[in-house]
């Protein structure tokens, strides 16, 4: 206990309890999934995968409530800090730092993932084993870790090698083990390569020279793989390195953020803001303050406020306040920012559903035989972001059926080479079209959608 003028201080006791406990988690957390993955859990073979799989429909398991504790001793219901922020703006969680799903409790159970056609789970398994093999053929043809890219003015290394990694990651690898682990650290050398120093004008930024498109999205994606991997290998040297270099990306992504709360295609701070870079980082952050690392509470609240104002009367999220654009894509990222920050329901939530499940209805073939709307421009983007959310619903009936269909059509679209084609519809009948970010791209995100339900990935946990 803590003494304060020679009398126990029991507050001071409960508080680093409390820090002890969540330490104590984060470690936990980090490995079993790992252990599980490698099959050495107490009386497994080694190298005997014991993990049942989430899309195998596996037994449900109990969830558990969980409650922030704040410096002051307050509860809070969410990563952000509503009701938990200390003085210092630091957040004092236990477990994931998140509050209960809603739908969860004591007396509830939660189910692991959907259940699809039995026999579908080798072929998921297949499918994400050979194209995860094909990104690292695609890395090997290059010297510098990084992944090819598509168009040359679409040129985006920073954002796919980032994507690479973390999809290395959810197929179970780590820097240290796994099929991939050496793809994996070369990615993550070339990442840590293109970060801006202490002594130079962005300090913290990652980017590149021949990177023209990815900016602030590549910077979230590669924050993103530096706490996704810094989990999974805190002591190894390259795991202190990137942990250092989550520290000053994070410290970037706070400098840069808007006065409404939003972000845009950066280095440093602008006016301008944008819904989709906004998702981008702060699902970084959430993935940064699970491995540790301290994130500032008010930016996070600034940041859920710039969210939620970018939803109009559809339900639907807009490109920014400026610009009345909505999307599937960018409302289901927009859900999933909201989740990873805690808030599981509420009007804003149900209505933001709502204008999901609206659209893609829309997009079935009518009754009459006649053609459903359109597919998105960004098939991959869209979801990418879709997995998330529905993923985090607190029905997760909503992920099992639109999952379903999904999974069939992923499997049937990808190449010999375990690769799949970016490519996006034509609009008004005219086809499909060559994409502009590669097939690098296309293939990663994919392995991601599949490893969603895996929870490999700390990021992708329930």
């Amino acid at each position: 206990g803590g003494c304060l003028g020679g009398h126990l201080d029991p507050t001071a006791s409960a508080r680093r309890l409390v820090r002890r406990a969540a330490r104590l988690e984060r470690m936990l957390t980090s490995s079993l999934p790992l252990l599980l993955t490698l099959g050495l859990s107490a009386g497994a073979p080694s190298g005997l995968a014991v993990r049942a799989s989430a899309w195998d429909a596996a037994s449900p398991r109990p969830h558990a409530p969980e409650h922030g504790v704040s410096e002051s001793g307050g509860t809070g219901s969410c990563w952000t800090g509503r009701g938990s922020i200390g003085a210092s703006g630091t957040v004092l969680r236990d477990l994931d730092d998140r509050g209960p799903a809603p739908g969860t409790g004591p007396g509830r159970v939660q189910p692991q993932g959907p259940a699809l056609p039995s026999g579908a789970q080798p072929a998921i398994q297949a499918s994400i084993r050979r194209g995860l093999d094909a990104l690292a053929s695609s890395q090997a043809l290059l010297r510098d870790g990084s992944l090819p890219i598509g168009q040359e003015d679409a040129a985006s290394p920073i954002g796919v090698t980032a994507l690479a990694a973390l999809a290395w990651m959810a197929g179970g690898s780590t820097p240290s083990r796994g099929p991939h682990a050496g793809a994996l650290v070369r990615a993550l050398e070339y990442l840590l390569s293109h970060q801006a120093g202490a002594g130079e004008a962005h300090p913290g930024w990652i980017s590149a020279t021949e990177d023209k498109a990815s900016r602030s999205h590549g910077h979230g994606l590669a924050t993103l793989a530096f706490s996704q991997a810094a989990a999974l290998s805190p002591r190894s040297p390259l795991g202190r390195r990137l942990g250092e270099g989550l520290e000053a990306a994070v410290r970037h992504i706070e400098r840069m953020q808007g006065s409404q709360g939003g972000w845009y295609y950066g280095p440093g701070r602008t006016a301008e803001h944008e819904g989709s870079v906004t998702v981008c980082l702060v699902q970084a952050l959430r993935g940064a303050r699970n491995s540790g690392v301290r994130v500032d509470g008010a930016v996070i609240q600034r940041a859920i406020g710039y969210v939620e104002s970018l939803q109009d009367e559809t339900g639907g999220f807009r490109y920014s306040t400026t610009h009345p654009q909505v999307s599937v894509g960018l409302t289901a990222g927009c859900l999933s920012t909201l989740h990873a920050s805690g808030v599981y329901d509420g009007r804003i939530v149900d209505a933001g559903y709502d204008y999901v499940f609206r659209e893609l209805a829309a997009r079935r073939p009518r009754a009459d035989g006649g053609s459903g709307g359109e597919a998105s421009n960004f098939p991959y983007y869209e979801r990418f972001y879709l997995a998330q959310a529905f993923w985090q619903h607190r029905d997760l009936q909503h992920f099992r059926r639109w999952a379903e269909d999904e999974v069939r059509r992923i499997l049937a679209d990808q190449e010999a080479d375990g690769t799949w084609q970016d490519l996006r519809p034509g609009g008004r009948g005219t086809g499909l079209l060559r994409g502009r970010y590669g097939d690098a791209y296309a293939t990663a995100m994919n392995c991601l959608f599949l490893s969603v339900p895996e929870g490999l990935l700390p990021i992708f946990r329930r």
